[in-house]
């Protein structure tokens, strides 16, 4: 009877994190589309309701990994609040190492606030994390040729790293790069899933077209 118990409860325990994760990100999924559209502060809203069921929240609705503070950074980040967005900024920054978008958008506050020697360096951080890790998904993930299929992003990121690293730099033009990068990068998160879906569809048809029979 132990042993059954024992599944039984493994199996409540597994039952509660899945709802608890389908409420948090019933609230980032919200969250992001607004802050897409322009509206960070319902954005942060949402953001902050999910930072209340769990902290420590980082995505599991994409491969990109991403905490919930970094969300609620980037929200105040948008609404002109650098001061919280910093804050939520580093928070983010100390709990994921991972989280590049994190390292971003905390050089972009710091190069907003005037600091930017400390700004650049996150900023590079942030930018050399993205484009290593759409290069590793794309080398060893079977989803990951659908992220940056054209090497957009990564060709314009190298760009950047190379204006940054250069000696007489135009830091408006560097923030803007790098806010460029933030957008775009959040774009793919959607437009990734499109692209399998499309070329699932494609893949369909085309089996179809060959007399083979849909699975």
């Amino acid at each position: 009877m132990t042993g059954i118990k024992a599944i039984l409860a493994l199996l409540v325990f597994s039952f509660a994190a899945g709802c608890a994760s389908y409420r948090i990100g019933g609230e980032v999924q919200p969250g992001r589309y607004a802050l897409n559209r322009g509206d960070a502060k319902a954005a942060l809203f949402h953001f902050q309701r999910a930072a209340e069921m769990d902290p420590d929240y980082v995505t599991d609705f994409t491969l990109l990994p991403q905490g919930i503070w970094t969300y609620i950074g980037k929200a105040y980040y948008t609404l002109g609040n650098l001061a919280e967005a910093r804050k939520a900024l580093e928070r983010a920054n100390s709990l994921h190492k991972d989280d590049y978008l994190a390292d971003l958008y905390l050089g972009l506050v710091l190069a907003r606030q005037g600091d930017w020697e400390r700004g650049r360096k996150d900023i590079q951080a942030g930018l050399s994390g993205i484009h290593n890790w759409l290069e590793y998904v794309d080398a060893y993930h079977p989803d990951g040729r659908y992220w940056d299929p054209g090497r957009i992003i990564r060709t314009q990121i190298e760009r950047d790293l190379q204006l940054i690293a250069g000696g007489d730099v135009d830091r408006k033009e560097i923030i803007s790069r790098g806010e460029y990068i933030g957008y775009k990068i959040e774009r793919e998160i959607d437009q990734a899933p499109i692209r399998w879906r499309r070329a699932l569809r494609d893949s369909d048809g085309r089996d179809r077209g060959r007399g083979g029979r849909s699975k």
